[in-house]
């Protein structure tokens, strides 16, 4: 299966579409990477999204892949390191979301009320952000990030807001980098303001650090594309399809 480049309402982009016999219009998934990686990083992903019958979208985020900050080294030594940079440009790029799914409507088939996010690591960060944005997702797996946000924003309503989207949240039980104590608590304090539910999961990998190996990456992958079968598709209520194994909540 091929990744056509595209660039779509500013946004550079690699889209995997899925098989012939499969009707327009199709659930999306927008894939985001981490940080100083791009869209291709996750071309595997990509087509086995597609395979599954998803519009397989990867984004390249601001300051990454085909525009690339040429002085982003620079910026972050004087930001004292490189979470102030990356926050900044998963600010900006959940900005240019909504208009990057309008486009996607309208020239590639995405349908409106399927569209769900994959992040991993500043992918992940920006899935957060773009749910306490309000932005309208299917569902969201975030793997490898973190809620936490120097931004105030009203607790109760960004509960609801996390309420509204099938959450999945991957972390790893030695990530140093990128702690899972901020999720461990977002999940908390959604399931005591709303209750638990099967719309919501927190996995852990098990002995992983932030730099996963094959094994632990490959487990990460099976939670994922069985969560969107489970949850992103509008016939989702079939359940995974083979090969998916199905996801409990913690």
């Amino acid at each position: 299966m091929s990744l056509q480049p595209s660039n779509v309402a500013g946004v550079p982009i690699l889209v995997a579409t899925p098989g012939a016999g499969r009707e327009r219009p199709w659930p999306a998934v927008l894939w985001c990477h981490g940080f100083r990686a791009d869209a291709l990083a996750h071309a595997a992903e990509l087509a086995r999204c597609a395979h599954a019958g998803f519009l397989a979208v990867g984004i390249d985020a601001v300051g990454h892949g085909a525009r690339r900050d040429p002085v982003l080294t620079q910026r972050v030594a004087e930001a004292g390191g490189a979470l102030p940079v990356m926050r900044d440009q998963v600010e900006q790029t959940v900005a240019e979301l909504p208009a990057l799914i309008d486009a996607l409507v309208v020239a590639h088939g995405a349908d409106r009320a399927h569209v769900s996010l994959v992040g991993i690591s500043m992918g992940a960060f920006l899935a957060y952000r773009a749910i306490a944005a309000g932005l309208s997702l299917r569902a969201v797996v975030a793997l490898l990030g973190s809620p936490a946000w120097p931004t105030p924003t009203r607790a109760q309503r960004l509960l609801e807001r996390f309420g509204e989207v099938a959450l999945l949240s991957i972390t790893a039980e030695h990530d140093v980098s990128v702690p899972p104590a901020p999720v461990v608590r977002l999940h908390a304090a959604l399931d005591a303001q709303l209750g638990p539910s099967p719309r919501r999961s927190h996995q852990v990998l098990a002995g992983a650090g932030h730099l996963t190996s094959a094994s632990e990456w490959a487990q990460a992958m099976a939670w994922t594309l069985a969560w969107l079968q489970q949850h992103g598709r509008a016939d989702s209520t079939a359940g995974p399809t083979t090969g998916s194994e199905p996801v409990g909540g913690t």
